[in-house]
């Protein structure tokens, strides 16, 4: 077993103070995360991308805001957002907002699959043979 260990010395400013947890060269995983801390009275950058997300609401309150809507988002709460789609975290209170994002796309599960198909090869202890057939 090998566990990641969050190190609060080492949030960097994405996302206001976030830790990249993924990828994890011990993990092979179809996604990429963080962990993200939004201080008191500060909020992310609004952005959209290509990539599907989830938060996932860990301690403290925030506000989430999304093409033009807004809402409520407390610990145990799961948000998605599709591609292209703005959002932004906004922590109105007194205390951090952490939370846990989860990020993919469609080349990130093409890299999974053909990681995946070799190590589960080499974990039965066959070598991958390409065979070629004969249209003579």
């Amino acid at each position: 077993m090998e566990v990641r260990r969050l190190d609060r010395d080492r949030l960097g400013p994405a996302n206001n103070h976030s830790q990249r947890l993924m990828p994890w060269a011990a993990l092979n995983a179809p996604f990429e995360g963080a962990w993200c801390v939004v201080k008191p009275g500060t909020a992310t950058t609004r952005h959209a991308h290509h990539e599907y997300e989830i938060f996932i609401a860990v301690s403290g309150e925030a506000v989430l805001s999304s093409m033009g809507e807004s809402s409520p988002f407390r610990p145990g709460d799961v948000v998605h957002f599709p591609p292209h789609t703005d959002h932004q975290v906004i922590n109105e209170g007194d205390e951090d907002f952490e939370m846990y994002a989860v990020w993919w796309d469609v080349p990130m599960s093409h890299r999974f699959t053909a990681r995946h198909q070799i190590e589960d090869s080499a974990a039965r202890g066959h070598d991958m043979i390409f065979a070629t057939r004969n249209e003579g």
